[in-house]
């Protein structure tokens, strides 16, 4: 063996890469499979794909990574994936797919015909959860199929995240980790395991599934199998090759970051945004939120998302008559010169504040996106450095509610990932909105860096994550805060952002009634 390798399947919402890591976090070979088209809609606000398109793309990179590095394949230690969250698969008993898979970024609502048993209706309202309650259910896709196509349900023998599918294909077992279930799905993330009995559990009804319906859960870090011949034969991978149980997109990212320790935060601007930060004692994020479980064994992450995301500057772009976001980002001369007029604004857009609340959330069911503070010297160009401090404040109110609720200390840096994090105008303003320096490092596959880690990691090639991440991550750039700038922006952050859900709430909910009635 020249050097043990880890290779990494890293499935996001745009695209598929299949790549190899060493010891020292180098990336040794990466191919990326684009999706083309990343999903389609039958109807305004529907987001689905068949679950095979996955599998196809799977085999078309690890086939080319392979047939690329073939000299390399017998140091190959074993394979860990991470996966976007919450998209959805149905299957029969002989394992047919029986519709497209519905993906996290879509919009539609079951009605929510069945009803909590009273009591625990009573208790969700007098907690004051009852809003966060009914829109779990309604989001929960096992619950709409129920409604809409209950023909397709009555045939629904598995019930499973994409991640598990894309298992099923690979290793011809019903298995996977519980850090891959954030989502609608009945777990108690807290011990990894699903609810014994979850059309009666208080929380695990909610999401309309039978415990019959759902996969075998391995821990994470553990061996969940290996690789078929049928398999290897449509991937290119080695019959035999081990597969470790891995995680979701963003607890992938978190440790590709480095971030290891309750004093440093990650956040991912990605098409969903999230700030997270690592504990060892699980805590719910907040009441009926949970902290999902990390990419390794005995770790948590508090999470908050903000939905849509940086998705918000694609809705910028489609409205304002600018080239796609994913073409700026291609042509990297577009999203420089757009980041450039940004910042010849001064910060917090000259009183424009925005609400990112463009898809509802479950810390904040009833609200809605919001900008205040028009005046006739603002220009698109505020509007889009608006959308970048709103996404940033809204992450930055997550944050102190885990530094105050849960930590009870300050976290003391940040770290960037995600297509945001390639501009380090972007970076600039989140050290600005946060205080705190935040800083990059030496790749922006942090996704796939994180599964390698955990890969070296399981594969006891390091004596814990910290060793690994010691060595294989390695910071590139630091952004400091401008003291000036951090003063801006605590003024428009305590005295305008954060009244506005208050000031808002109330209307907030006429404009659901109006919605539903009109």
């Amino acid at each position: 063996m020249k050097e043990p390798l880890i290779l990494t399947i890293d499935f996001g919402t745009q695209s598929v890469r299949a790549g190899l890591f060493n010891k020292k976090g180098d990336t040794v070979a990466l191919v990326k499979e684009k999706y083309n088209p990343p999903y389609f809609s039958n109807k305004p606000g529907y987001a689905e794909q068949d679950p095979d398109f996955y599998f196809e793309s799977l085999c078309k990179a690890t086939q080319k990574l392979v047939q690329e590095n073939k000299d390399k394949m017998d140091d190959v230690l074993g394979i860990e994936m991470a996966f976007f969250r919450d998209s959805v698969v149905c299957l029969d008993k002989d394992n047919k797919v029986l519709r497209p898979a519905i993906l996290w970024l879509d919009e539609r609502r079951a009605v929510g015909k069945q009803k909590l048993p009273l009591l625990h209706r009573f208790l969700f309202k007098l907690i004051g959860m009852k809003p966060t309650i009914e829109l779990n259910l309604k989001r929960s896709m096992a619950q709409w199929i129920k409604e809409n196509e209950p023909e397709i349900w009555a045939k629904t023998d598995k019930f499973m995240m994409i991640s598990t599918y894309i298992n099923l294909k690979l290793l011809g077992d019903y298995v996977d980790s519980p850090c891959s279930q954030a989502g609608h799905l009945p777990i108690n993330f807290k011990k990894g395991v699903w609810y014994k009995k979850p059309d009666k559990h208080l929380k695990g009804q909610i999401f309309g599934v039978r415990a019959d319906q759902l996969c075998r859960l391995v821990p994470v870090g553990e061996v969940m199998g290996t690789i078929t011949e049928e398999a290897s034969k449509k991937t290119g991978l080695p019959v035999g090759l081990k597969m470790f149980a891995g995680g979701s997109d963003k607890s992938a990212e978190t440790l590709g970051l480095g971030v290891i320790d309750d004093r440093t935060a990650a956040i991912s601007y990605g098409t969903a945004c999230t700030v997270e930060v690592p504990i060892k004692k699980y805590k719910d994020a907040e009441p009926f939120l949970p902290s999902y479980p990390a990419i390794v064994k005995g770790c948590f992450n508090l999470d908050v998302q903000v939905y849509r995301g940086y998705w918000m500057l694609n809705w910028f772009a489609r409205q304002f008559g600018t080239a796609s976001i994913e073409k700026m980002l291609d042509e990297k001369d577009e999203i420089v010169k757009l980041n450039e007029k940004m910042m010849d604004i001064n910060p917090g857009s000259d009183g424009l504040v925005l609400q990112p609340y463009w898809g509802p959330g479950l810390r904040r069911p009833l609200a809605k996106g919001a900008i205040i503070g028009f005046s006739d010297t603002h220009t698109k160009i505020h509007v889009y450095r608006a959308i970048i401090e709103g996404i940033a404040y809204c992450l930055k109110e997550g944050l102190e509610l885990f530094e105050n609720k849960r930590l009870h200390h300050k976290v003391e840096r940040i770290r960037v990932s995600g297509g945001g994090s390639q501009s380090d105008a972007i970076c600039q303003i989140t050290a600005d909105i946060f205080g705190k320096p935040v800083s990059k490092i030496q790749t922006y596959e942090c996704s796939s860096l994180g599964c390698a880690i955990a890969g070296f990691v399981a594969a006891g090639e390091f004596k814990n994550v910290e060793e690994a991440a010691k060595a294989m991550v390695h910071q590139s750039i630091e952004f400091k805060p401008n003291p000036d700038n951090v003063k801006r922006y605590k003024y428009l952050f305590e005295n305008v952002y954060m009244p506005m859900y208050p000031s808002l709430k109330n209307i907030y909910a006429k404009v659901k009634k109006y919605n539903d009635e009109y």
